[in-house]
């Protein structure tokens, strides 16, 4: 398998460190539209290996504009890529997504193309979804024989393996699927007190946190107002109790393809400062992507926000505590009783950071769709079209994790 990973920002860096423990792959093409940052990642891998006396030459950078398709499509051409990894931000999706169909190469990325909300009535009712891009052009994809597998990171990704497992092999029927993200994770600024420094995409952010939720519910989607239904979840591994909130995410769209559920919704451990400055960039229109002109240039709002904030990547050093994504189920087990469970997954920063020199939210991103590209390079996943992690068969996806030396768990309810 030779990919092309495109994006050397805080996941994409982590990508490296952890495919090059494994020999699945034969080459990975390194792009971003700032080649030196592409050329810094594979550098910091090859000294790596160096300094133990290991050579690879599995790795290489270029410089490509995710925004342009036509350079997408002859670099995935040019390095003989038979997949493209998508590791930008998602207004990135729609030219790389095509980019792949073009060029007859396989795709993955860990968020789907993004929404529009309901001109009208918002709160209510869906406009365009999270994904439906994509989805419509499925049999494209199935045409050329290739999976486009969308939404495969670790919300969503491993959270929808989780849900599938779950409906296979622990539940008769689900009452509900509640994707549940959780931390205790701290960023200390140069006084030693904490700071505030988002610790994953603040423009991924702004876009799930403001824009109207999505809950399935008996046999349709609807939207509600953003940070609705708070509830206190209990996380495992020391984490504790932490408030969680509606925001719009992948796993309601994509659970609800492969998996009986009357209802679906994901709740996000924000916190109440990081809801207050969500909603203070909203009420000042400091989250919003249209330019605006300033002193005769023209910027836009919320790339000014993710310039002014620290790079997701560089906070490891900065941070302590743990991360937790989940998935609890509701419903009857397969004895015939109610049941609950909470499947998850939880990394501690000190442990990423001492074994891959990278912080804890990234790392867990990172991972999981290593596991994947190695389960699709291996034919234990197969498939054509544009599908979810709910597609296939979720035991070869978890004992690999295992494997990978990062274990997910299961709790009673």
């Amino acid at each position: 398998m030779r990919i092309l990973l495109v994006g050397a920002g805080g996941v994409g860096s982590a990508v490296v460190p952890i495919a090059a423990r494994r020999d699945f792959f034969e080459h990975i093409v390194v792009a971003d539209y700032d080649r030196s940052r592409a050329e810094a990642v594979v550098s910091k891998q090859v000294t790596l290996q160096a300094a133990s006396g290991q050579g690879d030459v599995r790795f290489s950078a270029i410089g490509l504009d995710a925004s342009d398709q036509g350079a997408v499509e002859a670099a995935l051409r040019e390095h003989d890529c038979d997949v493209l990894f998508n590791a930008v931000d998602p207004r990135f999706d729609m030219p790389l997504f095509r980019a792949a169909l073009n060029a007859g190469a396989h795709y993955l990325d860990m968020a789907m193309s993004l929404s529009t909300p309901h001109p009208s009535r918002p709160y209510e009712l869906t406009g365009v979804k999270l994904g439906d891009e994509q989805f419509a052009m499925s049999p494209e994809w199935r045409a050329k024989g290739r999976v486009a597998l969308v939404g495969m990171g670790v919300e969503p990704g491993l959270a929808d393996v989780f849900a599938r497992y779950a409906a296979d092999h622990l539940f008769e029927t689900i009452d509900e699927v509640g994707i549940r993200d959780g931390a205790n994770l701290v960023v200390e600024g140069p006084d030693g007190e904490e700071s505030f420094a988002p610790t994953f995409s603040i423009w991924t952010t702004i876009e799930e946190c403001l824009n109207p939720p999505v809950v399935w519910e008996d046999g349709d989607w609807h939207t509600t107002e953003p940070f609705s239904e708070p509830e206190v979840f209990d996380f495992p591994e020391g984490i504790g109790p932490v408030e969680c909130v509606n925001v719009e995410h992948e796993e309601v769209l994509l659970v609800p393809r492969w998996v009986n559920a009357r209802r679906v919704t994901f709740k996000y451990g924000l916190g109440e400062e990081f809801i207050d400055v969500l909603r203070t960039l909203h009420k000042l229109g400091l989250d919003s992507t249209d330019p605006v002109k300033v002193k005769g240039m023209e910027v836009s709002p919320r790339d000014v926000v993710a310039a002014s904030l620290p790079d997701p990547a560089t906070l490891g050093g900065r941070m302590r505590g743990k991360t937790c994504a989940g998935t609890w189920i509701k419903g009857t087990g397969k004895d015939g009783r109610p049941r609950e469970v909470y499947l998850y997954h939880v990394v501690d920063n000190e442990w990423s950071m001492r074994e891959y020199d990278s912080q804890a939210v990234v790392w867990q991103t990172a991972v999981h769709p290593v596991v994947a590209l190695e389960l699709l390079a291996r034919g234990a996943w197969k498939g054509e079209g544009v599908l979810g992690p709910e597609a296939f068969d979720p035991v070869p996806f978890l004992d690999l994790l295992n494997e990978y030396g990062s274990p997910w768990g299961m709790r009673e309810q």
